[in-house]
């Protein structure tokens, strides 16, 4: 019954998109759509393909980040006496790895990496673009995870590491700004954010004295900055590099 309630929550999802794109095929651009047997099935997959990923978040992945948080932050991982930093180094750890591995393999960043590589001749690697992005995105998930143990201000973090986004700026080649910002964007997509926001509020939840509404989320805009931050500067070696070969 859930997965039917899910079909019908994704066709009520789809409609305006669907809309959209009739409206300004017949009305504006007045042409009539190409190829609707393929078009309807297509639909059907993104609706159905719709309803079995949010079935599955519910199920497995939103479920599954609140137990590895729960057992993280249990009593044979967390010594009655220490530091905030080493109490929680295996929550850190485990955050570093979850947002590595799932940046890796985020499909809108292997075609966004594909594209570069394509655009620039060569001049931009894939692989060295997709590694820069998911280091980002771990250490940006770690540093979050630590704000959510130690109650840090959301905004001081992300105001300072913007702050060191605009300075990298400035001394970045210009050929590649553009494509630090967006990598940080490509980021939140299916893979990452379900798992990332999971393990936020499962954190949340697990930490004495926090909020889950007012700590537990917050982890996106790490992944979302830190990238940009990698990107840049894998910009900047690189430029080194060839000035000293050069």
């Amino acid at each position: 019954m859930n997965l039917v309630w899910g079909v019908l929550e994704s066709v009520r999802d789809i409609l305006p998109i669907a809309g959209t794109i009739l409206l300004f095929q017949l009305w504006v651009i007045r042409r009539p759509i190409p190829n609707v047997p393929r078009l309807m099935r297509g639909l059907f997959c993104v609706i159905v393909g719709m309803a079995l990923f949010l079935e599955g978040l519910e199920v497995a992945l939103f479920p599954l980040g609140d137990l590895m948080a729960a057992q993280l932050t249990g009593p044979q991982f967390i010594p009655a006496h220490g530091a905030v930093m080493m109490d929680y180094l295996w929550v850190y750890l485990f955050a570093a790895s979850l947002g590595f591995a799932t940046t890796l393999a985020e499909p809108s960043l292997i075609a966004v990496a594909l594209k570069a590589q394509e655009i620039s001749g060569g001049a931009i690697h894939a692989w060295g673009l997709r590694l820069a992005v998911s280091l980002g995105v771990a250490f940006g998930i770690s540093l979050g995870t630590y704000r959510i143990v130690s109650g840090g201000e959301l905004f001081v973090f992300i105001l300072l590491g913007y702050l060191v986004v605009l300075f990298q700026t400035f001394f970045a080649p210009s050929l590649i700004i553009g494509l630090a910002y967006d990598s940080g964007g490509v980021t939140t997509s299916t893979v990452t954010v379900p798992l990332v926001t999971a393990l936020g509020l499962g954190l949340a939840r697990s930490v004495p004295g926090r909020d889950v509404l007012l700590d537990g989320f917050g982890l996106i805009a790490f992944a979302s900055l830190f990238p940009i931050m990698t990107v840049l500067g894998y910009a900047q070696i690189a430029t080194w590099f060839s000035r000293i070969r050069g």
